[in-house]
């Protein structure tokens, strides 16, 4: 059941996932109960139950396969326990931040053409 913390339930819910993957409580492979039965069982909807399976999918820890369900990725438990260094996350910082500046630029630029192009229209 989610608690009343503040804490967004379907935080909750994927820190409560993530930690029974850690355990082994689901191990690789397994798969995790639907999503009617996390609704049942954490009493929330399914958008917050489709919510925290989001976020476990975004951290690699588990793969929905069509028509099948969402299982636990076999190499889960080594992306758990293997943070990124330092460096790999800076790394990273550094990647994105150069992306948003060149997409910056690109926005900058699609705006300059529009708002060109209205003027000539009026």
């Amino acid at each position: 059941m989610v608690e009343k913390t503040g804490r967004p339930g379907y935080l909750q819910i994927a820190d409560d996932l993530r930690t029974q993957i850690r355990t082994g409580s689901l191990a690789p492979g397994a798969a995790l109960p639907s999503t009617a039965q996390l609704c049942q069982r954490y009493d929330v909807s399914a958008s917050v139950v489709k919510a925290a399976i989001s976020v476990l999918r975004t951290e690699n820890l588990i793969v929905g396969q069509q028509g099948k369900g969402v299982f636990v990725r076999e190499d889960a438990a080594a992306s758990l326990e293997e943070p990124a260094s330092s460096d790999e996350v800076m790394e990273q910082l550094s990647q994105m931040r150069s992306t948003l500046a060149v997409l910056g630029d690109r926005i900058a630029e699609l705006e300059k053409a529009v708002f060109q192009e209205q003027k000539r229209s009026h």
